[in-house]
């Protein structure tokens, strides 16, 4: 089992691609939760480094296991869709978190444990995972990636994904491109801490919606599509 998993993620490595924004001179700072809406603030001075090439995905199905749709099979990583480096308020959030590369940014969609659907700015450092509010620039959640046990994910064609975090509650989410982002994440844990980050595929999984909140997720492949059903247990 373990040599199969040591092949997927050799698969993996030459699908790696990180726009990288060098930042220096940063401090640490607060950040806020679901619930609060204080803006941090920011001093320093940032420095850019140049992307790297991009490297073009060609695997089917993903980690040998994942369906994937016609148009994601040559789809180029580009990292950064959300030009990190031209939004200062990002920039200014980043040097003092004291976060070094911008391996992923991104628009996706967030699940509240109310089961809502709200949209996110979604970005990955060599540090860190944060969701910000995309409509008045306000920084969520910061999850550190040491804390992040494994990624879930169905075997389907769906763009569903869950990041299972068992000191805090639980991320779903949902993005047209999981692969990337689920790439950068096992890259980007592997690089810190030389520890495998564990994704699992199955058609039915649990999260902690909140620390008080469990919920599954249901995957079924229908005519046209796939169904997904998201219970309370």
């Amino acid at each position: 089992m373990a040599q199969k998993s040591e092949t997927r993620f050799a698969k993996m490595e030459r699908l790696r691609s990180h726009r990288r924004v060098q930042i220096e001179d940063s401090k640490p700072t607060r950040y806020d939760d679901d619930d609060d809406e204080e803006e941090p603030s920011s001093r320093g001075s940032i420095k850019l480094r140049p992307s790297e090439k991009n490297v073009t995905e060609d695997q089917e199905p993903f980690m040998g296991v994942k369906v994937r749709r016609r148009a994601s099979l040559h789809r180029d990583y580009k990292g950064d869709y959300l030009d990190v480096p031209s939004q200062p308020f990002l920039m200014k959030l980043l040097g003092k978190q004291g976060d070094r590369q911008v391996l992923f940014a991104d628009k996706a969609l967030k699940f509240t444990g109310s089961g809502k659907m709200k949209r996110r700015t979604l970005l990955i450092t060599d540090f860190a995972i944060y969701i910000i509010d995309s409509e008045t620039d306000m920084l969520k959640r910061r999850i550190s990636l040491a804390a992040v046990e494994k990624i879930c994910l169905s075997e389907l064609s769906d763009n569903f994904f869950a990041i299972i975090i068992p000191t805090e509650y639980d991320l779903l989410m949902a993005s047209t491109r999981k692969t990337e982002i689920v790439t950068v994440l096992v890259d980007a844990t592997k690089n810190m801490s030389d520890y495998e980050l564990e994704v699992v595929f199955s058609n039915r999984f649990e999260y902690n919606a909140a620390s008080d909140l469990v919920k599954e997720v249901q995957f079924e492949e229908v005519e046209g599509g796939v169904k997904t059903r998201i219970l309370r247990k």
